[in-house]
């Protein structure tokens, strides 16, 4: 909660580089989760900062498949029936871009260290590619910040 607070007024500035993010960061004490949700919270932490500069981040959302859901198995089918689907990949920016690659979105599945994979991510990696979206795999935040940038062309702005 001490890190969104700090990240809020930092907002007010509208503009926060990967370099002063990750400083703000780096004083976080050590993986308390999963690593990749860890990772996955930092990008999204830095989406709520960046709002300001880049309104589209307003629209990132994460994907729920995957989630064991607390213990709780019969959440987990009820998930399924209402349509989660397994290997769905994890962030999804519903931001179309207009230009030479006409791309409908962006599509990031998270990995950390060694993790490759599965079939079933890379069929959907695949189907989703073949539609028109941008689908990339990103190992930690860092990654997955940069590929948005770069999706969004933030690095030029």
């Amino acid at each position: 909660m001490l890190l969104v607070r700090r990240m809020m007024m930092i907002k007010s500035k509208n503009v926060m580089s990967i370099e002063e993010y990750r400083k703000k960061t780096s004083s976080k004490s050590k993986k308390r989760g999963s690593p990749e949700h860890d990772e996955q919270v930092r990008v999204f932490e830095w989406a709520e900062v960046m709002s300001n500069k880049c309104p589209e981040l307003e629209l990132l959302m994460a994907i729920p498949n995957g989630a064991y859901y607390g213990g709780h198995w019969s959440v987990a089918h009820k998930m399924k029936a209402e349509g989660v689907k397994k290997g769905v990949p994890d962030i999804f920016l519903p931001v179309g871009r207009c230009d030479d690659d006409n791309e409908y979105g962006l599509w990031i599945e998270m990995k950390v260290g060694y993790n490759k994979t599965s079939d079933e991510q890379d069929w959907w990696l695949g189907k989703l590619e073949d539609q028109g979206y941008r689908v990339r795999v990103c190992y930690g935040y860092e990654e997955a910040v940069e590929e948005i940038c770069d999706y969004l062309n933030l690095n030029e702005k």
